[in-house]
């Protein structure tokens, strides 16, 4: 596999591990859920090191991967990452610290009814953050601050029947 599809595995893995969580969470049952979801991050973590191999051996990454919308000349939307040292960096802490929480998340919420949707809503966390900081375009980098936020509210408002959750999410919704 080339470097330049790497760039897409590191922010796509994790989101199919979401989705794959998010929708068949009940007949993958909580075993199966969150070996999607790590999976999808711990792939993501190990292109992210073949990545940073690459960046820190001199090369570097801008240009657009998918042309969403074209209006005249000019293109509306497009989905495209700007790969260097920064970048690379970023995607490194990310991925890493994500697996580390995906990891640890199984012994905090192993009796927990919401596992599999918990599951789903931490690597979708990290899919928005991945998009947030690959960013090459302030219309992408703008989608990947507001899936982190939407993700944050999923989150914060996880136990949506304790007031104190509620009261947290609606603070954090308002803010």
């Amino acid at each position: 596999m080339s470097v330049p599809s790497l760039y897409l595995l590191v922010p796509l893995a994790p989101l199919l591990g979401a989705l794959l969580a998010g929708l068949f969470g009940k007949a993958l049952g909580k075993a199966g859920s969150h070996t999607v979801t790590i999976l999808g991050v711990a792939v993501s973590f190990v292109a992210s090191l073949v990545i940073a191999q690459d960046v820190f051996a001199g090369h570097s990454f801008n240009g657009t991967v998918y042309q969403w919308l074209t209006m005249g000349d000019s293109s509306v939307f497009e989905v495209g990452f700007l790969i260097d040292p920064l970048t690379v960096t970023m995607m490194l802490v990310v991925t890493f610290v994500s697996l580390m929480v995906h990891i640890y998340t199984i012994g905090y919420m192993h009796d927990d009814d919401g596992y599999q949707r918990f599951f789903s809503y931490i690597s979708l966390f990290t899919f928005s953050m991945l998009m947030l900081v690959m960013a090459n375009n302030f219309v992408q980098l703008f989608f990947g601050w507001e899936a982190v936020g939407l993700v944050s509210y999923l989150l914060i408002g996880f136990w949506y029947t304790r007031p104190t959750a509620i009261y947290a999410n609606l603070k954090a919704f308002l803010v």
